[in-house]
């Protein structure tokens, strides 16, 4: 199989015309055969009675025929694993997240085959759409290569034709992207077909990772797919998020990229990087270098402008957008620092002050300084290079949470401007400074855009965190609904979501007590188990273009490489389901569906948390 750096994905920026992949000398329908290492994972489910069969109860319970049940009915088909039932044992099988369209009829045969032997046809309006699609297909092969048990040759394999069909030409990624698909998976003496048809790519790889959901393991060689199914699906939100803090403590590239492929898995759309933050600035700026020069931990701890673009380039291609988050006018301190030596003044207040419970929320302290017009010509440079990185569509996320006030209130070059404006020194008068550094931040925005993308039709809404700023009694004279998007980290009882939805704002949701995966590891936070986070209701009864969405979060404080995978995982992927079918059943109902992610997550690589004894896992139904 050719290694994944033999393809070269190139982008025009500014109007990202094209898309460019170099295949290895092989095309992906003639790789050549490899024997896949045996796992060993599937092993367990067969120690209950050696090899024994495996039944569907008409309660959607897969039991090994050993322990049947006296009085419960089990279909007349017979199963070699419990993957193999659960794979079509009830309406959704283990596809994860739930489909949400009016089909999903599951198949209880099965296709015996080789991976090696899919072949692929794409139809698709132009070489961009082609070529990204090709580029799916290689990444569906890798994912079904690590579903082998044991050898993934198989002698006497069925073929299997997928046929992906795409309508758009486009490759916009954004609020208003079609992910739908439609997929028929049909059987015949000497062939599977599978037909894939969707408006845009994005629809289609979700129709893939669904494809490989309806796939597993066999315990002799080769892998096992459903005869038959038919599949419609469609998101319900269209922001659907994990935000991942590498400066708290900075995180090696290839965790993030590991983060990046279990979002692929669980059809999550958005990597909110919280890139920078008042402890470190580990992100290269080509403009203003000083930023990362002066708020890196190291220079071994460092993202290059290439690390980024690479990063945005290998998320799209797994259909995920990068939100970069430039924190401010709170947390931003390191990195900052440089003002006075380069005669710009004090660009960032209170800097790395003490005791730093009277400058700031959290150590170390420090406020961009909202007086000082070199603080806003910095930042615009610093915007400029976010756009550069991004699709014209993408947009930003500005911060703006946390803005401790009494910082701004004990300095003095900021308490003089506010006096020469007339400005009092109430609770007022500060949230007017702080909506001006945010309008004027916003004015940047525009004009870089409109001088990057001068073809985009309308100025991009941006994305600010709930703050005393968003207080709903207030919010109308600071933040216009039309271009400021709030992103909320309430609890689930906070009346703020419905209160911002009735005064006509689009928001995003990151429930503090269900989605902040970071609480249970200080203070007196509490630890969200996946049903939890599962069962976080999104607001209803708003307009459907309103609530778009939400995240689950990773602050870093007390997490680095060496237990991220775990603490995000899976229970970020009860959050997709969340997101993607917001279900009316519990998570009694899905459990069954989520160890089977979480397995599929096991193999290709993460390394996800236990949620429950194996002992539960085999035995369904028994630990409830």
């Amino acid at each position: 199989m050719p290694d994944q750096t033999s393809y070269k994905l190139c982008y025009h920026w500014g109007a990202w015309s094209a898309l460019c992949l170099t295949a290895a000398a092989a095309a992906i329908t003639a790789f050549a055969p490899v024997a896949c290492a045996d796992n060993g994972s599937e092993t367990s489910s067969n120690r209950i009675s050696g090899r024994s069969k495996w039944l569907c109860s008409s309660t959607d319970i897969c039991t090994s025929e050993d322990e049947q049940v006296a009085g419960v009915q089990y279909l007349s088909n017979q199963f070699e694993s419990q993957r193999d039932c659960r794979l079509s044992c009830g309406k959704y099988g283990s596809i994860w997240p739930m489909p949400t369209g009016d089909e999903c009829s599951l198949s209880h045969d099965r296709v015996h085959f080789d991976p090696w032997k899919v072949r692929f046809n794409v139809v698709a309006p132009n070489d961009v759409t082609t070529q990204f699609l090709h580029e799916t297909n290689r990444l569906f092969v890798s994912n079904l290569l690590k579903e082998c048990t044991r050898n993934c040759t198989l002698a006497s394999s069925k073929e299997v034709l997928v046929k992906a069909t795409v309508q758009s030409n486009s490759l916009v990624l954004d609020w208003t992207t079609d992910e739908s698909y439609m997929m028929v998976v049909r059987t015949t003496d000497k062939v599977t077909f599978v037909d894939i048809k969707a408006p845009t790519v994005y629809g289609a790889r979700h129709a893939f990772e669904t494809l490989s959901n309806l796939v597993t393991g066999s315990l002799t060689n080769g892998l096992l797919l459903v005869s038959a199914a038919r599949i419609t699906d469609r998101p319900v939100y269209p922001h659907r998020g994990v935000l991942l803090d590498t400066s708290r403590n900075f995180l090696p590239l290839r965790y993030i990229r590991s983060t990046i492929d279990a979002m692929a898995a669980s059809k999550l759309n958005v990597l909110h990087w919280h890139v920078v933050d008042t402890h470190s600035f580990p992100l290269e700026i080509t403009r203003v270098p000083e930023m990362q020069r002066f708020g890196a931990y190291s220079m071994a701890q460092t993202y290059s402008r290439a690390d980024a673009v690479n990063l945005v380039k290998y998320a799209r291609l797994r259909g995920i957008r990068v939100l970069i988050e430039i924190d401010g006018p709170s947390h931003a301190g390191n990195g900052w620092q440089w003002g006075p030596s380069a005669g710009l003044g004090n660009i960032s207040v209170c800097l790395n002050q003490s005791p730093w419970r009277k400058y700031c929320v959290q150590p170390p302290c420090g406020q961009l300084n909202p007086v000082n017009d070199h603080m806003y010509a910095v930042l615009k440079e610093i915007f400029e290079d976010i756009a550069e990185l991004g699709a014209p569509e993408e947009t930003i996320h500005m911060g703006g949470d946390e803005v401790f006030i009494p910082c701004w209130n004990n300095t003095k070059e900021i308490t003089d401007v506010m006096a020469s404006r007339g400005y009092d020194f109430g609770i007022l008068s500060f949230l007017r400074l702080w909506s001006q550094f945010h309008q004027r931040n916003l004015d940047a925005w525009d004009d870089i855009n409109q001088r990057m993308f001068p073809n985009n039709k309308e100025p991009k809404p941006v994305i600010l965190w709930s703050s005393h700023l968003t207080d709903p009694k207030t919010i109308e004279e600071f933040l216009p609904k039309e271009r400021f998007i709030i992103q909320t980290w309430v609890s689930a009882a906070d009346s703020l979501n419905r209160e911002l939805l009735q005064r006509g704002y689009r928001i995003l949701l990151s429930t503090k007590d269900a989605w902040y995966l970071d609480h249970g590891f200080w203070g007196s936070t509490n630890y969200y188990n996946w049903k939890t986070v599962y069962g976080n209701a999104l607001p209803s009864g708003a307009r459907k273009d309103q609530v778009l969405g939400g995240e689950v979060c990773m602050w870093s404080e007390y997490v680095d490489q060496n237990s991220l995978e775990a603490r995000i995982w899976p229970r970020a992927g009860a959050a997709a389901e969340r997101l993607w079918s917001n279900p009316k059943s519990s998570a009694l109902l899905a459990q069954r569906r989520f160890y089977r992610y979480r397995e599929r997550l096991l193999a290709r690589g993460i390394h996800a948390d236990a949620v429950t004894p194996h002992w539960c896992v085999l035995h369904e139904g028994n630990c409830l």
